[in-house]
């Protein structure tokens, strides 16, 4: 067998894979391949452990094949939610370190992001979007992609990603073919030292997907650009978005004890 990497012992001292394989009698890689092949119910049930899967209800049984190994199903009986096991751990710690080409850098803990996702999934209920609508994600790798992606998750709406640096007919094709109601996408991004427009492709694709009824923009670059208003669709800013959680919470602050 030939590698073509092989890890150095300081990799392999902090390696949460050996550590998993070491803590349940496993020393090498051979011997934790024939554990997961052998007892597959035992192997899966110490991942769920290892990773603290946060369960809304816990699975009765690992797996299923009673019609056939290409159509088994897992985790039977048991309910969850991606979106909180991704956001379970300290607040404290941090879950994103950015870098723009332009050398700006930002740091989001996991108590920030989670602040952030949870702003961004009341505006995406605001805008009535609910649990399995399809919005699209066009954006560069920003905090604002990873909080967005995590909102839709979080209200069950199904995540359409769309590479940031696609053509309008491209981008159009998949947002019809998902038939998706909500657009985010940005005003631009650096590539290059070049600013690309974003804003002006997003138009154009939606103008091609007659699902589309609302773009929400991303401030990147914080250029101007302009907010449509017309076929149905209403352009509004990701600031916007965020503001909504506020005002619900100032409404209810304002509500008459009973």
């Amino acid at each position: 067998m030939t590698f073509a990497w092989s890890p150095s012992g300081r990799y392999l001292s902090r390696s949460r894979l050996r550590q998993f394989a070491e803590a349940h009698g496993h020393a090498d890689f051979t011997s934790k391949h024939r554990w997961s092949v052998e007892d597959l119910d035992g192997f899966w049930r110490a991942v769920d452990r290892d990773l603290g899967l946060v369960w809304k209800k816990p699975y009765d049984r690992v797996f299923d094949t009673s019609r056939g190994i290409p159509w088994t199903t897992w985790w039977l009986g048991g309910r969850m939610n991606f979106v909180a096991s991704a956001l379970r751990h300290d607040p404290s710690r941090t879950a994103i370190i950015f870098e723009g080409e332009e050398g700006i850098s930002r740091r989001l803990t996991y108590g920030e992001l989670a602040a952030a996702v949870r702003r961004c999934a009341a505006g995406l209920r605001a805008l009535s979007v609910r649990p399995g609508d399809r919005v699209g994600i066009s954006l560069p790798l920003t905090p604002e992609c990873a909080s967005g992606t995590l909102a839709e998750g979080a209200i069950g709406a199904i995540y359409t990603p769309i590479f940031s640096g696609y053509a309008s007919d491209a981008s159009a094709g998949r947002l019809r073919d998902c038939d998706a109601s909500v657009l985010i996408t940005a005003d631009g991004f650096r590539r290059r030292g070049q600013a690309i427009q974003m804003k002006e492709t997003a138009d154009a694709a939606v103008d091609g997907a007659p699902s589309v009824r609302t773009v929400i923009v991303v401030p990147r670059l914080g250029r101007e650009v302009r907010l449509r208003d017309r076929d149905a669709r209403r352009g509004r800013d990701w600031r916007d978005l965020y503001a909504h959680l506020q005002r619900v919470r100032k409404r209810r602050h304002r509500r008459p004890a009973a």
